[in-house]
């Protein structure tokens, strides 16, 4: 870290923090969720709620009506897009992201990417820890923006 800036901590205590899962391609978001309740739990913070969507494209709903709720310090978003024949997954990954992207920047309520996007199975399989990876990220984010916003 450079010398003026500091990192935000990952201690979780008091956070609440909401996670959306996508039902598709559910063996790998199984994995996700399941890393990231562990990181979520090991660093003191509940994850509350827990839901599931239907797919990828459905997380930013659900990730809008939490961050709406104003029960949850930050949100954790999992799912995975595998790239298939078609552009479906050019459309399905770039309006999760987006739609995630408007949901924190327009409810201050920071969601945290943790939906793969890969070109196969194999990929994804390989990237099971990013569902622990976003958890930290949701922490550490809760944790930056009430500081931010608390008056100096």
């Amino acid at each position: 870290m450079g010398e003026k800036g500091k990192q935000a901590s990952l201690e979780g205590s008091g956070l609440r923090i909401g996670v959306v899962a996508a039902r598709y391609n559910q063996d790998v978001t199984e994995r996700l969720l399941k890393g990231a309740l562990k990181t979520l739990e090991k660093h003191g913070a509940t994850a509350d709620p827990v839901v599931w969507v239907p797919g990828s494209i459905e997380l930013p709903i659900a990730a809008q009506a939490m961050a709406d709720s104003g029960r949850v310090d930050a949100i954790v978003a999992l799912g995975c897009v595998i790239k298939g024949e078609t552009a479906h997954f050019d459309f399905v990954a770039e309006a999760c992201a987006r739609g995630l992207m408007d949901v924190a920047l327009e409810s201050g309520v920071p969601c945290a990417f943790g939906v793969l996007t890969t070109y196969d199975k194999e990929q994804a399989a390989a990237r099971g820890d990013k569902g622990e990876e976003a958890a930290a990220t949701a922490i550490e984010m809760a944790n930056l923006l009430k500081t931010l916003r608390t008056p100096s």
